[in-house]
């Protein structure tokens, strides 16, 4: 039957993870967020908001995932010509890991650049055919005892 992991008798241990992920958008697109021109406001700190909001509501969106104490959050972005790469740090002294907020976060901040770009980057049809999230892995994960 599916459900939790129990991790009742896991030892409480520092634990790390980062994930990252990339939106590809068009160059002009790029362009409004580097010179602050975007008209719902600043992407860059919004996705940051989005990312940090997701990791710590990560139970609520994966049923199975465990409710644990977020001790720390990073979130970066590396804007290119026609992409922005986003990477999100997670830090916990917990009995499982953090992978799982991780890879939440960097989706959270992608979802959220799209939604704030989504204009510019429509074609004709009210379609998205240059834009598109990749590449959303997990870069690296750890455990340290005490």
């Amino acid at each position: 039957m599916p459900g939790m992991v129990d991790i009742t008798k896991k030892e409480f241990v520092y634990r790390e993870a980062e994930a990252r992920g990339r939106i590809v958008l068009r160059r002009e697109t790029v362009e409004r967020i580097k010179a602050g021109k975007v008209e719902k406001g600043d992407v860059i700190e919004s996705s940051k908001v989005a990312a940090i909001n997701a990791v710590k509501k990560t139970p609520d969106i994966l049923p199975y995932c465990h409710p644990i104490k977020i001790t720390g959050v990073e979130v970066g972005h590396e804007l290119g010509d026609e992409y922005v790469d986003v990477w999100v740090r997670v830090k916990s002294i917990e009995q499982t890991g953090v992978e799982m907020e991780a890879l939440t976060g960097v989706a959270a901040a992608l979802l959220c650049i799209w939604d704030m770009v989504k204009q510019y980057e429509k074609d004709e049809t009210g379609n998205y055919p240059d834009t598109r999230i990749e590449g959303v892995e997990v870069v690296y994960k750890k455990k340290m005892p005490r």
